[in-house]
C-alpha cells in the first residue's frame, strides 16, 4: 500500500517495489539518516536511537534475499562531529542481529568493486556522504541526477530506497538524486513517518490539538500561519517563548525582565503577526501561570503580576491544557514547555506528555527533549504514539512546506510505478 502525501501523490513502499519488481536477488541502495550527536573528546555515540530505528528496514530488506548497502551523513565539514561511520557499522550489527561490513570509501573504487562482489543477504555500509564535496551542494534533482556521485553509484544497483525522513528537507544527491535514475520506494521508517503525518489531514482525525513550545520562535510562527491558512488545527497549546509572544501579543504583562529577554532574542518584533493571527481566530490558548525564578527561588506566579524571570508553564496552566488534550482525537506535541534541562522546570514538559499519552488520541511527538521524556517514561511502545526522527523535516512538513526528498520519491514513482 503506498504512501499518500497531502497533494495526493504517492510514494510506494517496499512491499510496491517487491510486488512490482522483485527483491530477492537484487542489489538495493539504502540511504538512513544514523547522524548522531558525538562526544568531542572520545568520539563515541551519545545516542544511538536512530541507528536502532533504521535497523530494522535492513534486517527486512537483507532478509527478503537483497543485498543491502547503506549510506548515511554524520556531520558537517569541520565539525567535531564529522567523522567516519566505523562505529555507526558496529550499533548497526547489534541491532540488526546480522553482519554489516563497514568500507571507508563512498564511490571510489573499492567501494565499487565491494558493490559488486556483494552476494543476496549481505549488509555494507558506506562511509559518510559528506566526504563526497557534491552531498553539501542543494540543487535539483535533475542536477543531482547528473551528479559524479549517482554516476558512479547507480549502475551497480536495481532500486533505491530511501528511509532518511529526517533529511527528507535536504535537496542532496544520495536524497534527490538517485530515485530519478532508479525504481525507489520509502523504507520502513519513512514510511511511519508518513502514516502519521498523513492523519492530520484526515476528516475523521477531529479534534486536533497541537501542543507547541520550545525556543524556535521563528519556526513555530510559521507553523502557525500554516495551520490556520489550511485549518488543520482545532486548538493550539502554547509553550516556552512563543506562549510568551502571544501573551505579549494579547496585551497582557508578562514583567519586564521578559520582555527584555524577548526583545534580546529579537521576538518582539514578532508581535504584529501575531496579533494578527490572533485576529483572524487563531484558536489559541496562552498560560495562565508560570513557574519564574527569582534570585534563585522558584514561584509560581500569575500572568498580569510575574517579577520573575519565566522557567515553565505553572500547574493551573497545565492542569487546564490537560482538559483540551482529554477530549483530542490527534495530538501533537512539538518543543519542550521550559528549560527542560534544569530539573525544577521539567515538569511542565513531563506532565503534559503525560496528559497526551493518558488520552485516547493518537499522538505525535517531535522533538529531542520530548522524545527523551518518551523514553524516561518508558512509553516507547504505546500503539497510539509516533516519536518522529525528524528535526527540521518534521518542522518543515508542518510549517506547510514540501520535502525534497518526498518530492523526489513522488517523481520517481510516477516514472517507475505508473499504475499506482
Amino acid at each position: 500500500m503506498p504512501c499518500m502525501l497531502r497533494n495526493g501523490q504517492k510514494i510506494p513502499t517496499i512491499d510496491d517495489l517487491d510486488e512490482r519488481y522483485g527483491i530477492k536477488d537484487t542489489k538495493i541502495l539504502l540511504r538512513i539518516d544514523i547522524n548522531s550527536p558525538i562526544d568531542p573528546e572520545t568520539g563515541k555515540i551519545l545516542d544511538d536511537s536512530r541507528i536502532k530505528a533504521h535497523s530494522g528496514t535492513i534486517r527486512e530488506l537483507a532478509e527478503r534475499g537483497a543485498a543491502v548497502v547503506v549510506m548515511s551523513h554524520q556531520g558537517r565539514p569541520g565539525g567535531d562531529d564529522f567523522v567516519s561511520l566505523g562505529e555507526h557499522a558496529k550499533l548497526l550489527e547489534k541491532y540488526v542481529g546480522a553482519p554489516v561490513e563497514f568500507l571507508d570509501d563512498v564511490i571510489g573504487p573499492a567501494a565499487r568493486k565491494r558493490i559488486k562482489e556483494l552476494k543476496p543477504g549481505e549488509i555494507l555500509l558506506l562511509d559518510n556522504t559528506r566526504l563526497m564535496s557534491e552531498e553539501i551542494i542543494e540543487a535539483t534533482p535533475e542536477k543531482h541526477s547528473k551528479s559524479i556521485f549517482v554516476q558512479r553509484l547507480a549502475p551497480l544497483f536495481n532500486y533505491y530506497v530511501n528511509d532518511a525522513f529526517a533529511t527528507a528537507h535536504r535537496s542532496q544527491p544520495s536524497i534527490v538524486g538517485f530515485p530519478l535514475v532508479l525504481p525507489s520506494a520509502a523504507g520502513r521508517v519513512m514510511e511511519k513517518e508518513l502514516t502519521a503525518l498523513a492523519k492530520l489531514y484526515k476528516q475523521e482525525e477531529r479534534p486536533r490539538v497541537f501542543v507547541l513550545g520550545g525556543g524556535k520562535v521563528h519556526d513555530t510562527l510559521r507553523i502557525l500561519e500554516h495551520l490556520h491558512a489550511n485549518q488543520i488545527a482545532d486548538r493550539i497549546l502554547l509553550t516556552g517563548l512563543i506562549a510568551e509572544l502571544f501573551v505579549v501579543a494579547k496585551g497582557l504583562d508578562i514583567g519586564s525582565e521578559n520582555r527584555r529577554v524577548l526583545e534580546r532574542k529579537g521576538i518582539l518584533a514578532l508581535i504584529p503577526r501575531a496579533r494578527r493571527l490572533l485576529l483572524r481566530g487563531l484558536p489559541v490558548e496562552t498560560p495562565i501561570d508560570f513557574k519564574t525564578l527569582i534570585d534563585n527561588e522558584v514561584r509560581v506566579e500569575h500572568v498580569g503580576s510575574i517579577r520573575g524571570v519565566i522557567r515553565d508553564i505553572g500547574p493551573q496552566t497545565i492542569k487546564t491544557y490537560t482538559e483540551f488534550m482529554r477530549e483530542a482525537r490527534l495530538i501533537v506535541m512539538r518543543g519542550p514547555a521550559g528549560v527542560i534541562e534544569d530539573p525544577r522546570f521539567r515538569e511542565g514538559s513531563l506532565q503534559l506528555v503525560k496528559a497526551a499519552l493518558d488520552s485516547e488520541a493518537y499522538v505525535i511527538i517531535g522533538g529531542g527533549h520530548l522524545n527523551a521524556i518518551v523514553a524516561e517514561l518508558g512509553a516507547y511502545n504505546r500503539p497510539n504514539l509516533h516519536v518522529s526522527t525528524g528535526g527540521g523535516a518534521l518542522l518543515l512538513f508542518l510549517a506547510g512546506e514540501d520535502l525534497p526528498g518526498l518530492v523526489a520519491l513522488a517523481s520517481s514513482a510516477r516514472k517507475f510505478f505508473p499504475e499506482l
